[in-house]
Parts: C-alpha cells; sequence; structure tokens
C-alpha cells in the first residue's frame, strides 16, 4: 500500500454482528468502501488502471463468525477531525456494523495484516461432558506436541500440524448440554487456527452454535486491539 498521496491513518475498531455473519470478507471490504464513501471521507487511492480506496481489514472474518474486535485501517488525502469523521461514518453503517472505537494511527507502519500474530474467541458448542471432563480433553490437547491435521477445501486436501496453532484454551461454562469455551489461536503468515476444528480435536461431534472474535493482536505498538 503506497503511502505517498496519504496524510493521514485512521484505524477503526468495530463489531459485526447480526446479518453480517453472513456476509463473506470481500463484501465486508465493499459495505466499508461504500460506508467511508457516503461519510465524505477524503480516501486515498491505489493508481493504476483500477484505483481502489486505501482500507484493508487486519485479518478475515469468516462466514458464520461474530466479532468484537475487527480493525479496519484507513488512508486519507487530507485530514479529518476524529469526532467529526465518527459522527459522519456513524450515520452511514449498516445494521449490524457498529464502531466501537475511532483513532489516528502512524501514517508510516507496516500493513496490519503483516502486524497480525493471534486472535481470540468464545465458542459455544453443543456437548454434554462436564466441566471436569471438558478440563481433561483441554490438558490432554495442550500437552500433545503435535497434532496431525487435514483439511478440506473444494478439492484440495491441506494437511498440516494443528497444535502449533492454538495458543490457548479455558473452559468458562459447561451444563445443560453446552459448553462454552475461551480460545486464543495463532494468526499469522504462518498459518491461522479455526475455533471449529479445536473444538473436533478436543472430541466435540458438533459443530459450534456461536463463534465470536473478541480480541485481535497486532505486533509492536498496536500489540491488543
Amino acid at each position: 500500500m503506497s503511502q505517498s498521496d496519504a496524510v493521514q491513518r485512521l484505524h477503526i475498531r468495530f463489531a459485526a454482528e447480526g446479518p453480517l455473519r453472513y456476509v463473506s470478507h470481500l463484501d465486508l471490504m465493499r459495505v466499508w468502501e461504500r460506508v467511508c464513501k457516503r461519510a465524505g471521507l477524503p480516501l486515498a487511492t491505489s493508481h493504476g488502471f483500477s484505483p481502489r480506496p486505501k482500507i484493508a481489514l487486519a485479518a478475515p472474518l469468516a462466514v458464520g463468525v461474530t466479532s468484537e474486535a475487527e480493525l479496519l485501517d484507513i488512508l486519507l488525502t487530507a485530514q479529518v477531525e476524529l469526532a467529526t469523521a465518527l459522527r459522519s461514518l456513524s450515520e452511514e453503517l449498516t445494521p449490524g456494523l457498529r464502531i466501537i472505537e475511532l483513532r489516528e494511527g502512524p501514517l508510516k507502519q507496516p500493513s496490519l495484516q503483516s502486524m497480525l500474530r493471534a486472535a481470540s474467541y468464545e465458542v459455544v458448542v453443543p456437548d454434554r461432558r462436564s466441566g471436569q471432563e471438558w478440563q481433561e480433553a483441554i490438558d490432554g490437547l495442550m500437552s500433545r506436541t503435535e497434532i496431525d491435521w487435514s483439511h478440506q477445501r473444494g478439492k484440495e486436501t491441506k494437511s498440516y500440524d494443528l497444535r502449533p496453532l492454538i495458543l490457548g484454551i479455558e473452559i468458562v461454562a459447561a451444563s445443560e448440554g453446552m459448553a462454552r469455551l475461551s480460545m486464543r489461536l495463532r494468526n499469522d503468515e504462518r498459518g491461522a487456527g479455526r475455533p471449529e476444528q479445536v473444538v473436533l480435536a478436543l472430541g466435540g461431534d458438533e459443530e459450534p452454535t456461536r463463534i465470536h472474535r473478541t480480541a485481535i493482536e497486532l505486533a509492536a505498538e498496536l500489540a491488543t486491539v
């Protein structure tokens, strides 16, 4: 992302909930492009035959997953007042989109994608195991040094070690046939942990009924967003 024509960088932390649960990463980007344009922000654009606004999300949000921790990076060609920008953006938000924080970021910094390190999730899964049984499953999984895993995507099968992608798991609650887990998973250039795969590795045999991203962790001065 060239910064030669940009004079200000904005970081927006936002929630994506409700109907946005079913929106793809690319469609969510398009939603933000429309919101920013309708709000009148002086967006910097790429050069070439098909210029695009210089906005980027820190991490793709999988379809079916909600979040309170998404981070959007925006480059502008003119300075704007944060309060004015927040008001203008808020008036254009689509249902399910909610701005939690808007602040100015350093104009010269690596892309948020390159600074991404980990993400945390709250996961609700149907399962009749007790809290103690869940803890035993978590302890057993975390004690392993390797977890051979295969993931099918279309006609392609990808095989890899799942264990390095799991940074931490906690059982929050387990009762009445439902369990609520907290997970901290790697999310960087080496791979991204997926909560539904961790549930399977823990012995779950049903898909989570809710996956909610609660935090995104970045390197350097943006440590946790």
